[in-house]
């Protein structure tokens, strides 16, 4: 494999000039897949020129399954040339290349049209390099008798993380670090060895957001030299074109089925809407809005509910990640057909944004509910190319072991990690192999600890209650207060002679007089409008008690019609209680010591979910002895004493 990829970044570095070093991807990963490809089809290129003839006059479908036949694969190339019969021509080379791409069949002819192939052969051939790249590719060995689709792979893969580190472009979009994926891939198969191992297995994984397939292929590397034998098919989409063309690629090179890499917004457009998977990865953008794609998920979220994907709800339209997330479960197979198991990369907030109620806490309610939620890992800041900001692994299954049924594992992994000698965009930091292996150990042991932790569902569900407190108001007719009821709203549009007269029957009642009951008030003021010629209409009558009430603990409580207290909105209050105490007791025990007149209004009690990770790995670090910090700063006085003293010497 080193000697394969040497030789490509040979070819990639004999660019430099007319290329810069982050456009040499775009050069070597498509040159090549063309290469392999035309390795790959060397065996069957007669039968395949033979039978193409024959086909032309039958459906676009009958013709692919004739020719996929002829060709032994799920591709073919209905071109005369190969890379040998271009070098043979170098005046004709362009359009030479051009006629072979365009015999590829549609599957694999995308993957060049979405490399943007004819920019870049065209500035090849403008700068005079493009026979020189043909022809030292041509010299590359990539039959599959000499390079397997394993090692074919992983030639790819170093291919595209080289090219990805020499991008100027936010390479983090559609990259994450390998370690991280080991870790994710590890995590999600090590409940699993045993059955991965037997003869005969048969699985799939899928990627909702596949980026260039770096989770795919490190799920299947690892499943591979777990079981050589397995039958692992790989699904994944992206909406990056470039990254989706790297990933199909890939894909091709390692002899999957072309057409389970799509195209399109996994959001809006989801490809494999009929399938299931035993296992899924993803990591979707962080904190990336969803603004475009909300139409059509608000319309199935209503249209669909829980036969949809976004049933129990949707987060916050500034982050969508929680919808890949809603996205991922919904591609579990049932518990009867086997379950699944999926991995999915998350920043902070998805652990406790929104309130009791809310979009992310109904999400996170569901999942809890449903038991779906295994474990959570913290990773170290500064993992990922494009950002710094402190992430998750979530490993969601339906199919737990009975040890973890109805449990939540926590893991610490913040402090795991070593420095990079030279930082990469954003990513200071990485995982070592005993990093990893630490990791998966203690999801492994499932036991608490400093660094895993132990919860059950129900620790991270709550109730936020309401607790009221009774209105309770007095009214004292002051100048001011007067003034002060005729900004009120109600009462712009009354005439002056109403106006007149109301402000004389409130003056009336005598700015020393003060009433504690409601009641008392109205039946005061009604007396003394009725005086001035006025009958009080209903809403005059009560912007006139609204604007003249104060807040007073020595007043009547102010009732409804019914006799009940009426709640005072200035004094009303949330509460969140633990999802197993009882509210009233809760009550009782927290509220009515310090507010014996309290209540809660049950009607607007909301049930939530929140995982405070962070809480429960706090660890107190008591602030030094005062005695010692003024010690420490007697000395550094000392010392800029000492120095003025010099200065002015």
């Amino acid at each position: 494999m080193v000697n394969h990829v040497s030789f490509i970044w040979n070819i990639a570095e004999s660019l430099r000039g007319p290329f810069k070093p982050s456009e040499y991807g775009s050069v070597v990963l498509p040159f090549t897949v063309l290469r392999r490809l035309d390795a790959v089809l060397a065996e069957t290129k007669t039968a395949v020129l033979k039978t193409a003839p024959e086909v032309t006059e039958l459906p676009d479908m009958l013709q692919h399954m004739k020719l996929t036949e002829a060709a032994g694969h799920e591709f073919y190339n209905t071109s005369p040339f190969d890379f040998a019969k271009l070098v043979a021509d170098p005046n004709d080379l362009r359009q030479n290349i051009a006629a072979y791409i365009a015999g590829f069949s549609p599957n694999v002819r995308d993957i060049f049209d979405r490399f943007e192939f004819d920019k870049t052969l065209n500035k090849l051939a403008e700068k005079n390099k493009l026979f020189a790249v043909v022809e030292k590719f041509a010299q590359a060995d990539f039959h599959p008798n000499t390079v397997s689709n394993i090692q074919m792979g992983l030639v790819f893969e170093e291919l595209i993380r080289w090219a990805n580190e020499r991008s100027n472009e936010t390479a983090g979009d559609h990259y994450t670090p390998r370690e991280v994926i080991s870790l994710m891939v590890q995590l999600l198969f090590a409940t699993d060895d045993d059955a991965l191992s037997k003869p005969g297995v048969v699985r799939s994984i899928y990627d909702p957001t596949a980026g260039t397939g770096g989770m795919l292929s490190v799920a299947d590397e690892r499943l591979r030299s777990m079981n050589p034998d397995i039958q692992l098919s790989l699904y994944g989409q992206d909406y990056n074109d470039a990254s989706y063309a790297i990933c199909k690629a890939d894909m091709v090179i390692k002899g999957q089925d072309v057409d389970n890499i799509r195209l399109g917004d996994t959001l809006t457009e989801d490809h494999f809407e009929d399938k299931k998977f035993d296992y899924g990865l993803s990591n979707p953008p962080f904190g990336v809005d969803w603004k475009d794609q909300r139409e059509y998920v608000d319309d199935e979220h209503k249209r669909l509910g829980f036969v949809g994907r976004f049933g129990p709800g949707t987060p916050a339209v500034s982050d969508g990640a929680m919808l890949f997330l809603l996205h991922l479960v919904s591609k579990m197979r049932k518990v009867e057909d086997g379950g699944s198991r999926m991995a999915i990369v998350l920043n902070g907030s998805p652990l406790f944004s929104g309130g009791a109620g809310g979009g992310e806490s109904n999400i996170r309610k569901h999942l809890l509910e449903g038991d779906l939620v295994e474990a959570i890992i913290g990773l170290p800041k500064d993992m990922f190319y494009n950002t710094g900001i402190s992430t998750y692994i979530w490993i969601l299954t339906n199919r737990k072991t009975d040890e973890r049924r109805g449990k939540v594992q926590l893991i610490d992994a913040r402090e795991l990690y070593v420095k990079l000698r030279k930082g990469l965009g954003s990513k200071r930091n990485e995982l070592s192999a005993d990093n990893v292996a630490d990791i998966v150990k203690l999801y492994a042991e499932f036991e608490d600890g400093e660094q895993s932790k132990i919860f059950t569902n129900e620790d991270f569900l709550y109730r936020t209650i309401t607790v009221e407190r009774p209105l309770k108001l007095r009214w004292q007719a002051t100048p001011d207060a007067i003034d002060a009821v005729f900004d009120a709203k109600p009462l712009a549009k009354i005439s002056q002679d109403d106006a007149a007269a109301l402000r004389a029957a409130l003056e009336s009642l005598g700015d020393d007089a003060v009433f504690t009951n409601r009641d008392t008030f109205h039946k005061a003021l009604k007396t003394s409008a009725s005086a001035q010629g006025l009958k009080l209409a209903a809403p005059i009558l009560k912007a006139t008690t609204a604007a003249l009430g104060e807040q007073d603990d020595a007043a009547d409580v102010c009732t409804d019609t019914k006799g009940n207290p009426e709640p005072d909105t200035s004094l009303r209050d949330t509460e969140n209680v633990p999802w197993n105490e009882d509210i009233d007791d809760y009550l009782t025990r927290e509220v009515l010591p310090y507010a014996p007149d309290a209540w809660i209004d049950h009607t607007k009690t909301k049930e939530g979910a929140e995982i405070p990770f962070t809480r429960h790995f706090y660890k107190y670090v008591p602030p030094r002895p005062l005695e010692e910090i003024d010690n420490d700063l007697e000395r550094v006085m000392d010392d800029l004493r000492k120095m003025l003293a010099e200065v002015e010497e």
